[in-house]
């Protein structure tokens, strides 16, 4: 019995950091959702007293979580696997053009306003179908 678990925990790779894991999910939505970004990064219209959100603040969770600059190390700690590492270097590409297209100092409606917007839209949109499948 216990040969079978370990082949069957060795098959499904777990990570490590949940509670990071769900910081970075949390980070992936809020860059799928551009309405969401509209309401809450420009027209500060929060859901809670308290509450803070923009470009920034889940761009650097990602970053802290490790999975932008180098996602294949993230395996195992924050993220479950290969695929997920590939749509999270897709989403830190994308992420990456439009930083350095607009400033990265630039106001969140300078993202949100750049052409290269939408590729952050679709690989997040990606990332998050991916990271919660």
């Amino acid at each position: 019995m216990e040969v079978v678990e370990s082949a069957v925990n060795a098959e499904h790779k777990s990570v490590q950091l949940p509670d990071m894991r769900a910081e970075v999910i949390s980070a992936v939505r809020a860059l799928s959702d551009r309405e969401y970004q509209q309401r809450v990064w420009i027209d500060r219209q929060y859901p809670s007293p308290g509450y803070y959100d923009d470009f920034t603040l889940n761009v650097n969770v990602l970053d802290d979580a490790a999975v932008l600059d180098d996602p294949n190390s993230a395996v195992g700690f924050t993220l479950a696997s290969d695929e997920e590492a590939r749509a999270m270097a897709d989403l830190a590409v994308s992420i990456n053009e439009v930083l350095a297209a607009v400033g990265s100092e630039s106001p969140d409606s300078a993202f949100l306003g750049s052409p290269l917007w939408g590729d952050v839209l679709d690989a997040a949109k990606n990332a998050l179908r991916v990271l919660t499948a």
